[in-house]
């Protein structure tokens, strides 16, 4: 994906090309179509450019229509619904060729004191006892070549992972549970709107794929297709991407060919800077 955060940053960055209208160009993924956290962090940017910059988003929810082709440029139309007091409401059209690939709905508010309560970080192992996750699928190029091409083909370098559980170290089924420490590779001495962006586009990394972990033994030599139906982020606190935050996903249920996943994601001093949901299609070909 993104070598470094500079190229993160212009891939997420819209152009204006009318009022309330932005456009964005698709990293040109392998499988053809537009990456699913592409398009949240720009849907996300095209929102932040219409509210005060007092306000700051406070959850998103997103529905992925149709598949994005990477050869067109996606635009992006904003809808003001409402400017409130404490609340400022946006909705986000994704547009590919007159039709809607992506629909968002984001809530902003203004910073406001109140009740604050958390629930506690796992106890796992720190990121440096972790190998990066390239590093600990490395035994697939020779059990499982396939399964290793589709793995690394889709490493963002600029985001590193170090997962705590090696999940595909065979084909055994396991819980639906996993944890996995990330971070950009790079300082990114960014404004917090952009952090947001940042973290949409990772968040989708890692987490529908923690629905088939109960089925890898009919699913690690098949050929399996993916793709995000929906996905919410709930922005909780401040944090910087920079420094390592920890991705606690689980996975309650799969039916109907489909997945549904959810995440915390907590800094390294255990404060929960997010929640994630997300619902997915997972289909043997």
């Amino acid at each position: 994906m993104s070598k470094n955060i500079k190229e993160l940053i212009n891939l997420l960055t819209l152009e204006k090309i009318g009022e309330g209208k932005y456009q964005g160009t698709n990293y040109k993924t392998p499988w053809k179509r537009v990456f699913g956290g592409q398009v949240l962090g720009q849907a996300l940017h095209a929102a932040y450019q219409t509210v005060p910059e007092d306000r700051l988003a406070h959850s998103m929810h997103a529905y992925f229509i149709l598949a994005g082709d990477i050869e067109t440029p996606i635009t992006y139309i904003v809808d003001t619904i409402r400017d409130g007091g404490s609340f400022t409401t946006r909705r986000v059209r994704a547009m590919q060729k007159d039709r809607p690939i992506f629909i968002l709905a984001v809530s902003f508010q203004l910073q406001q004191d109140g009740f604050d309560h958390q629930i506690s970080m796992p106890n796992v192992l720190p990121p440096d006892a972790l190998l990066p996750d390239y590093k600990q699928i490395e035994p697939l190029q020779k059990t499982h070549p396939a399964l290793y091409k589709r793995l690394t083909v889709i490493h963002p370098n600029a985001i590193e992972f170090r997962p705590v559980e090696n999940t595909y170290k065979d084909a055994k089924p396991s819980r639906p549970y996993r944890h996995v420490w990330f971070k950009s590779v790079e300082k990114c001495d960014v404004s917090l709107p952009m952090q947001h962006q940042f973290l949409a586009y990772a968040s989708d990394y890692n987490l529908l794929g923690t629905a088939v972990l109960p089925h890898k033994d009919k699913m690690i030599n098949s050929n399996v297709f993916f793709a995000s139906l929906d996905h919410a982020i709930y922005f909780h606190r401040p944090f910087v991407m920079d420094e390592w935050l920890l991705y606690a996903m689980d996975s309650p249920s799969a039916s109907g060919s489909r997945g549904f996943s959810r995440g915390s994601i907590f800094n390294e001093q255990g404060v929960l800077i997010a929640s994630v949901i997300q619902e997915g299609l997972i289909r043997q070909k």
